[in-house]
């Protein structure tokens, strides 16, 4: 199963857009989420401060930033060399 991370924060209306639409997909498509407060760690605010929302995938590291669609998404989760 593929494993994601959101790096998130509070306050943040795409942060929320981003959460609702991975909520979405979910329980069609085969993921486990992982939501991050960058707000928690200086090196996570100094990293995707002015990023957020990413998604990262656990298995090699690759990132997609904001603005990102369902259909995006999905490619990007489930391609094997991205």
């Amino acid at each position: 199963m593929q494993k994601l991370i959101l790096y998130t924060t509070d306050a943040c209306h795409l942060c929320d857009e981003a959460e609702e639409l991975l909520n979405q997909l979910k329980p069609a498509h085969r993921f486990d989420l992982q939501l991050v407060d960058i707000s928690t760690s200086e090196e996570l605010m100094n990293r995707y401060g002015n990023r957020i929302p990413v998604v990262q995938r656990v298995d090699n590291g690759s990132e997609l930033g904001w603005p990102f669609d369902s259909t995006a998404l999905l490619s990007w989760i489930f391609h094997k060399g991205a």
